[in-house]
């Protein structure tokens, strides 16, 4: 075989294997989100959130995503610095586990998830079943990925070049790890980095004294995936993969100064090169771990000190927003009140930026736009955090029962309109994910209802952010009426939907998944808007308790 063709079949190998694990991790998230997000979120203490951490790694097949996941909660507050750095911990374990498990002799197990994989995935209804069959077919084109980089790494191991290039790696080994480092970091996949070099090592090509600069170089690069994918991140979500990183390279350079010295690596556990260094990585995360969990403290204040917050805009937002939350004004309720409701109108005013593009971002998405939209979520997770915060404090304070009603209600309005932009972000912009990765486009008919309903729901969001500015009973009783309206055109839409499935309109039938779904989320968007309107309507009597007839 040719280099050419070596080359070839080794790059359509990689590339299944980056995809392979893309899916695993996209049906996961997908199929089982909500336990995913609950987990890391309610993280509790530093051992069983790096318990966690590694749970969910182990079944994203990514350390990557759990860090970024993190990052999130610490946004909003709901994950301190020292927990968050040891569920990156666990991650990192998890991650080395999943490589563990990958090393296995599996090769039967690849068609046969293959072929359930892809039956699930194509026959089931229920949109979970359909994401678990993701994930499965993931696994096993994982697996047959594998197998395709043995088979295309066998011309190598007779190459005359091999002697040659051994001798360089074995001589410079610093530059190996930087080298790997980098690698790693262009796959933007650890798993995939080490999966790479523990084939060519059952191969042959790499021995031992160049694998384990290898080994530490990919585990540097696995910080700087996070920390370069959270750069445009708050400072709150910076810190975590920078906390990691720096726990990386500290271990690393530790064990790079004891390879440099000689020090034997023959004690590691394993019959063949591939297996010694498959343990390694493992031993080495799992060190990282139990060190790191005694150091998380210490690493935090640190890495506060490397990345500060900007001195005099504690209240400003990446976009340039200083927040109207002025806590010298705690001790007067009044005041404190009416800044907390400047803040949900800015929450309000977020809302309506994310939701107003997403559709154009559905029919013609790009990854910086989702990545755009992605960011206002952070900006509304962070401001609906500091809101409930900062009524906490007043309320700690002495009020009159219309301030206490007062602050109950602008509460409630943060918890919704950050519901909202969790529906946004989770439901719309994974529309928007889904066709950047060649989901089918939507029929005229459908795209024109979605695009009617889409525009009814705005305006309610523009009517929320008009009563928060004059609570008038009459924008409250519009934005009602709008919310029956809203209903109106989903049956609509639902009915005509339906109606084209009826009649085989083949773009109907390909999008039809993802049209519900938008209908869907839509709708769960006008719902939350509206529920703004309700204190306005029971102090006026216009709100009915309930919906049910009275009994005769």
């Amino acid at each position: 075989m040719s280099l050419s063709a070596v080359a070839l079949e080794l790059a359509a190998a990689t590339v299944l294997l980056l995809y392979a694990v893309s899916l695993v991790k996209n049906g996961v998230e997908t199929a089982c989100g909500d336990v995913v997000t609950r987990a890391v979120g309610g993280a509790g203490g530093r051992p069983r959130a790096a318990a966690y951490g590694c749970a969910i790694a182990i079944a994203l097949q990514s350390s990557t995503a759990v860090a970024m996941l993190a990052a999130g909660f610490a946004i909003s507050g709901a994950l301190a610095l020292d927990v968050g750095l040891a569920v990156l911990l666990g991650a990192d374990l998890g991650s080395a586990l999943v490589v563990k498990i990958l090393t296995f002799d599996l090769h039967w197990l690849a068609p046969l998830l293959i072929v359930a994989g892809g039956l699930l995935h194509l026959k089931s209804r229920a949109r979970k079943f359909v994401e678990i069959g993701r994930a499965m077919l993931g696994i096993g084109l994982l697996l047959l990925s594998l197998q395709m980089i043995g088979h295309a790494t066998m011309p190598l191991a007779q190459s005359p070049l091999l002697p040659s290039a051994i001798a360089f790696l074995s001589r410079d080994a610093l530059t190996v790890m930087i080298v790997a480092a980098v690698f790693t970091w262009g796959l933007h996949s650890s798993v995939a980095a080490i999966l790479l070099i523990l084939t060519f090592a059952t191969k042959g090509l790499v021995p031992l004294d160049a694998g384990i600069p290898l080994i530490l170089g990919v585990n540097l690069g696995g910080g700087l995936i996070a920390l370069w994918l959270t750069r445009g991140l708050p400072v709150e979500g910076r810190r975590l993969p920078l906390g990691n990183l720096l726990f990386r390279m500290l271990f690393s350079a530790a064990v790079f100064v004891l390879f440099s010295v000689h020090l034997s690596f023959s004690w590691l556990p394993g019959e063949t090169v591939a297996a010694k260094l498959v343990n390694l990585h493992v031993l080495f995360n799992a060190g990282l771990l139990l060190l790191g969990l005694v150091f998380c403290g210490p690493m935090a204040r640190l890495v506060r000190l490397l990345d500060p917050d900007v001195a005099g805009k504690q209240g400003a937002d990446p976009s340039g927003h200083v927040s109207a939350l002025d806590h010298s004004l705690i001790g007067n309720p009044a005041q404190a009140l009416a800044a907390a409701a400047r803040e949900v109108l800015h929450m309000g005013n977020l809302i309506a930026r994310m939701l107003e593009p997403v559709m154009g971002v559905i029919e013609t998405p790009t990854p910086e736009t989702v990545t755009a939209l992605r960011r206002i979520d952070g900006d509304i997770h962070r401001a609906h955090s500091d809101i409930k915060l900062y009524v906490a404090a007043v309320n700690r304070g002495i009020l009159t029962d219309e301030q206490s009603r007062r602050g109950i209600e602008l509460t409630e309005a943060a918890i919704h309109l950050e519901y909202a932009g969790d529906v946004v972000a989770k439901s719309l912009l994974q529309m928007a994910e889904e066709r950047l990765q060649g989901a089918g486009a939507f029929s005229q008919a459908g795209w024109r209802e979605l695009m009617l309903l889409h525009a009814a729901v705005f305006s309610n969001v523009k009517l929320a952010a008009n009563l928060l500015v004059s609570p008038d009973p009459i924008i409250a009783r519009e934005m009602v009426r709008q919310k029956e309206h809203v209903r109106r055109l989903v049956d609509e839409s639902s009915k005509s939907h339906l109606e084209r499935l009826r009649q085989g309109i083949a773009a109907s039938i390909q999008s039809s998944d993802m049209h519900l779904e938008i209908v869907r989320a839509l709708k769960e968007v006008n719902s939350l808007v509206t529920t703004m309107a309700y204190p306005r309507l029971r102090e006026t009597g216009d709100l009915l308790e309930s919906r049910l007839t009275t009994a005769a």
